[in-house]
């Protein structure tokens, strides 16, 4: 069973977060084949949102947040709330006036089951969907301008899976990928349970892309969110070790 998408080695020091040494393993802490033994090998070690501290947001025509449903004609599979924040010390997050070098954090709240009606989701009303089993939040395209920071919230995923909670951070054709697991059976990520997810770029959003999708109940959902804008020259940190090779 090879459940982890086929990783770009990195080698990034960030301060880790998972079960403790005494927890019984996830089945993402133990390979079953020698692809899932070299993606596990090359996981990026993800910080925990709660360890962040962000500055404003960008505002954009729709505010400081984007609100979409990730879905595909099976129907709405999750509720996504997005918002791009730039560094603890600046009080107004404007691209066009950032000083150079500004680092931005993409930030996307993913709800199973959600489709961000007043109506529906995890409001009053039928849900728009019964999700029982969510296993990964990825991008769909790759991380333009990506530092290798990244994370997500660690009380959240306790909260909604248990003890047992993991999420490995893997590149995929550049593109980020957290795969999320309690292990089998038992509680998982599932219907109206939130997760935060984050990721830091130095290029900033041009706008609301379909970039992002939920893989929920054996299917994938997609979704627009932030993301950023053309920089051909933008390092994006899921290439560092391709680069490395081909120049040595």
């Amino acid at each position: 069973m090879n459940r982890i998408s086929v990783a770009l080695p990195l080698a990034l020091m960030l301060a880790s977060c998972g079960p403790d040494a005494d927890d019984p393993p996830t089945d993402l802490e133990t390979a079953e084949s020698d692809g899932a033994a070299e993606a596990l090998a090359r996981n990026i070690e993800a910080v925990d949102f709660l360890d962040l501290t962000l500055g404003a947001k960008i505002v954009g025509p729709q505010g400081t947040e984007v609100e979409t449903a990730l879905s595909n004609p099976e129907g709405n599979f999750a509720d996504m709330r997005s918002y791009v924040a730039c560094p603890a010390d600046m009080s107004e997050c404007d691209p066009a006036t950032a000083p150079e070098g500004t680092v931005y954090t993409y930030v996307h709240v993913v709800y199973p089951g959600e489709d961000n009606e007043p109506d529906s989701g995890s409001g009053e009303g039928a849900d728009s969907s019964d999700v029982e089993r969510a296993t990964a939040f990825r991008m769909t395209r790759p991380a333009t301008g990506f530092t290798g920071a990244v994370g997500y919230s660690k009380n959240e995923a306790m909260a909604a899976i248990g003890a047992k909670a993991e999420v490995v951070v893997t590149c995929n054709d550049g593109a980020l990928v957290w795969t999320v697991s309690a292990g089998d059976g038992g509680d998982q990520w599932e219907q109206a349970e939130p997760l935060t997810f984050w990721w830091q770029s130095t290029v900033p959003p041009a706008g609301p892309v379909e970039a992002y999708a939920i893989e929920a109940n054996y299917t994938m959902a997609m979704g627009n969110g932030p993301y950023p804008g053309k920089a051909p020259d933008a390092v994006n940190a899921c290439d560092r070790d391709t680069r490395s090779s081909a120049e040595g």
